[in-house]
Parts: structure tokens; C-alpha cells; sequence
């Protein structure tokens, strides 16, 4: 392993490490307390380095596919395409903290790969790219507000400040674009008595204009993890990518690390 990796470099290298079944590279990137938050996997770095081996012995071979890494602080976050083990595409974020160099924790939330939006997005296209790194700040806070004002419901009537008029991407593979297609779909969803509830907010995450957040809450009364990921343009969310999780009911938990 090149001791001269940058942070993005090592997070990328350790989701290889999937295709190949490499396990040394889990053994020298991990710290040996590696915390764990994906639900459904033991923690420790033996507990990963025993997934890469599982997956390596597989007899089709994992995919993964990075689309984008940004990094704040001592923290990184993908947006990936896996398919492990030929179970068929998902897309993923990735959020790995480091430590002294070593990724020392891990949080995540996944979802299956869908056909287009009505829009004809996917739920990976767009830039890869941030900009503007000064205004990392300052993104977070505005998308921390947003998500208060507009996804919590505290201050509806906000909604417009947040957008440039109807210019408005949208990723999410039942969403149109525009803020009238976020509008139309949360109607119909509620028209069917279902409902998207933020509760709480963990963390928020920028580089530049790429900002990610982590939440908590509802979907049809059901607990689920929200990974939204936002590009923000001249003060205004332009952009927005997301992937929403189910939450696994605790008894089918590996670990008690909690999914946040």
C-alpha cells in the first residue's frame, strides 16, 4: 500500500478491495477498533477484512464503481455503484473518518439502482466535481437551515429562498425536476397517505459546493436513514442526489454501533 495515498485515495482503495479480496489492504488501512454503522456487518477491521475475503472467494465477481469523493476534516464521502457478489447494482454513499491516517469508522446507506426519473436523470449523472471550497462553511449552514425549514416543515412558507425560481435538478428516480416536481410528487405521495418525515439530522458534510447530509426519520411510518447530497449554485440548491434506507429493526442488527 503507497504510504504517500491522499484520504480520498485509501477510502477508494478499501472499496476495491471488494473486487479483488485483497485483505491486506483492509489490514493496513483500518485502525483495529474500526467502527462500523452498516447494520448488517460485525465490526472491527477482522469483520471487514472477513467480508472482502467472502466476496473475493464468491463465484461472481463484485463491482464497484466510484462516481464521486469529496472530503471535510477528517472525514470522506462516496458516492459509489456496488454490486456485490452479482446481486445487482446499488447506489451508495460512503462516509469513512480518519484518524492518524487509518479509517477508523463507517457510516452508509444504500439503495437499488432504478431506471431514469421522469426527467430522464439518473441517480448517479451529473457533475463529479466541487467548487467554491471557501464557501464549505457556509454551504453547510444553508443546507442545515434548509433541511430545518423545509424537510422538518418548521418554516414552509421558506421554500422558495432555497431555489433559483424552477431551476432545480433532480436525481431522485421518482422526482421531476423543478421545485413544482418535488411539489407534484410529495402531493401524490400524500394523497396515498404517504409521508416523508425528517426528524432529526446527523451530520452535514461539504466540499466547497457539494454538500452531504445525513438525517433521520419516516417514510410511510416506516424509521429510514436519508442520504441527501445537494450542489449548491449563487446561494441556491440547483442540485440534489439522494439515497433513502430502511432501517433494519434491531434484531437484525450485527453490531450496536447504531446506523448513525
Amino acid at each position: 500500500m503507497n504510504n504517500n495515498m491522499n484520504n480520498k485515495e485509501k477510502a477508494i482503495a478499501l472499496i476495491n478491495s471488494f473486487t479483488t479480496g485483497d485483505v491486506t489492504v483492509a489490514q493496513e488501512l483500518l485502525k483495529a477498533d474500526y467502527i462500523q454503522h452498516n447494520l448488517l456487518y460485525g465490526t472491527g477491521r477482522d469483520a471487514f477484512a472477513g467480508s472482502v475475503q467472502y466476496l473475493g472467494s464468491a463465484p461472481v465477481k463484485t463491482t464497484v464503481k466510484n462516481i464521486r469523493a469529496f472530503e471535510d476534516g477528517d472525514k470522506v464521502f462516496l458516492h459509489t455503484v456496488y454490486n456485490f457478489a452479482g446481486a445487482g447494482n446499488q447506489v451508495a454513499f460512503d462516509i469513512f473518518r480518519f484518524d492518524n491516517g487509518k479509517i477508523a469508522e463507517h457510516w452508509d446507506n444504500l439503495a437499488t439502482i432504478t431506471p431514469p426519473n421522469p426527467s430522464g436523470h439518473t441517480q448517479i449523472d451529473g457533475p463529479v466535481e466541487s467548487k467554491d471550497e471557501e464557501k464549505s462553511a457556509a454551504n453547510i449552514e444553508f443546507v442545515k437551515h434548509f433541511i430545518e425549514d423545509v424537510l422538518m416543515g418548521k418554516n414552509p412558507q421558506k421554500t422558495p429562498e432555497y431555489f433559483n425560481g424552477d431551476n432545480y435538478i433532480q436525481h431522485n428516480s421518482g422526482i421531476a425536476d423543478g421545485l413544482s416536481g418535488l411539489g407534484n410528487a410529495l402531493e401524490g405521495l400524500a394523497k396515498e397517505g404517504i409521508h416523508m418525515i425528517y426528524n432529526k439530522t446527523h451530520q452535514v458534510l461539504a466540499e466547497g459546493n457539494m454538500v452531504l447530509a445525513v438525517s433521520e426519520g419516516t417514510f410511510g411510518g416506516v424509521s429510514t436513514s436519508y442520504y441527501d447530497l445537494f450542489r449548491v449554485e449563487n446561494g441556491k440548491i440547483a442540485e440534489h442526489w439522494d439515497v433513502m434506507e430502511t432501517i433494519a429493526s434491531k434484531d437484525k442488527w450485527a453490531n450496536d454501533n447504531g446506523k448513525f
